[in-house]
């Protein structure tokens, strides 16, 4: 134990030193063309279910526009009288036939009413539709991380697997020459196994990972995955208390106003119900006696007896109240996952930041004294296994901690993500 953190304090201050050494589990340079994060979100956005859905409920949206600007159909009527009685009324010599129609006007604004709920509707949906398409860049971007980090496991799985074999080389050597028992020898063919046997897992999920890309993207991946896309770290730590959060502007919070928009829209539709519509219609009658014509004029309005829209009001106005107060509660949510997201996203980068620096650093530099150590015969086979195994965690760990910034940065923007202007131009009057 002794020996291993020797290595270890050697470690350090040779890193201190010394230039620090490139990172064996780095990608290594390709020239297949990359395919980047803003490309998989850009073909995502195009196949995705949920935008072809929103697509389609913004169409719908903005055909109920055009329905509720329409003005009520006229009625055609026809009205014959003074037919099959007795007397004179007998059969159809008194018949007097009334032909005209009736044009129903509107009063109280329903019109303007009804437009104004259709818009706010419009308005939701197209937010809605904003809000799918961030949660589909969300998404693609945690899968795109998720691809690019079991990329970079299978790289350093692959190093660890070399560097076990050729531990497990050295040890047969030293087996061979009569310096090392053949437990040594046992030893390192146990971790070059597991060495090989890790290359395969990590090569599965890095397979099934770059799949879930492919996916949820709907096409292939043409290219290498931008691998350094998991080193963009913020280059100044902030310290200190937090910025005051500003919801306003955001897409949750927006939907929240749209929600309150259509509740608002619904009490002055409500409202304009309450007017009883006329019915005004010309007609002409025909008198069968004197073979004679007549205008007719007719006017008829409902008499609001039994609904007189009280109940109505009453219901759209609670469900405004319900909207105000879902909105309160939003931003009061909204505001906490901010500054949840704003811990989380600077605590990953300090980890990320001191897991990929003097960390890595100091394993490689334990792991290169051990094996210059166990070659030489100052160190047992004990301290280098666990100086290699200490260097595998190191770098899988910076590996995670880079994926874990990214996913906390991906969480925040999606979070304070602003909503997109409306398309609606006004009301149809």
């Amino acid at each position: 134990m002794y020996r291993t953190l020797a290595a270890v304090l050697a470690a350090a201050s040779c890193a201190s030193v010394a230039p620090a050494q490139m990172d064996m589990a780095a990608p290594l340079a390709s020239t297949e063309p990359v395919y980047t994060l803003e490309q998989a979100v850009a073909a995502a956005g195009g196949t995705a279910p949920a935008t072809t859905a929103a697509s389609a409920a913004i169409d719908a949206a903005r055909a109920g526009r055009n329905v509720a600007g329409l003005r009520p159909n006229p009625v055609v009527q026809g009205q014959v009288e003074n037919v099959i009685g007795s007397g004179p009324y007998r059969g159809l010599r008194s018949a007097e036939t009334t032909v005209g129609f009736a044009v129903p006007i509107e009063l109280g604004g329903k019109r303007g009413a009804r437009v104004a709920v259709a818009n706010a509707h419009l308005a939701r949906t197209e937010l809605q539709a904003a809000i799918i398409a961030a949660d589909v860049r969300l998404q693609v971007t945690q899968l795109y991380i998720q691809a690019v980090a079991a990329d970079r496991r299978v790289i350093t799985a692959r190093d660890q697997a070399r560097i076990a074999s050729d531990a497990s080389k050295a040890a047969g050597i030293r087996v061979q020459a009569g310096r090392a028992s053949p437990l040594e020898q046992q030893r390192a063919d146990v971790a070059r196994i597991n060495a090989e046997a890790n290359v395969e897992r990590q090569s599965r999920l890095a397979d099934a990972a770059r799949a879930n890309l492919a996916r949820r993207i709907g096409q292939p991946i043409n290219g290498t995955l931008d691998s350094g896309l998991l080193d963009r770290l913020p280059t100044i730590a902030t310290y200190g208390p937090m910025p005051p959060v500003d919801t306003s502007g955001t897409l949750a919070l927006a939907a929240a106003n749209a929600e309150l928009s259509v509740a608002d829209a619904g009490v002055r539709l409500a409202r304009a119900n309450r007017v009883p519509d006329l019915n005004i219609g010309p007609a002409l009658r025909r008198l069968e006696a004197t073979n004679d014509t007549a205008a007719v004029f007719t006017v008829s309005i409902p008499i609001p007896l039994f609904n007189n829209g009280h109940a109505a009001i009453a219901q759209a106005t609670a469900q405004r109240t319900q909207a105000e107060a879902l909105r309160r509660a939003m931003t009061l949510d909204v505001e906490q996952a901010i500054t949840d997201a704003r811990a989380e996203e600077a605590n990953a980068a300090t980890a990320a930041r001191a897991a990929t620096g003097p960390a890595v650093a100091a394993a490689q530099e334990a792991a290169r004294i051990a094996r210059i150590g166990y070659r030489e015969g100052k160190f047992d086979q004990l301290d280098l296994l666990d100086a290699e195994r200490t260097l595998a965690e190191t770098r899988v760990a910076a590996i995670d901690a880079l994926a874990n910034y990214q996913n906390a940065r991906a969480r925040l923007e999606r979070l304070t993500a602003p909503a997109p202007t409306s398309t609606i131009s006004g009301e149809t009057q």
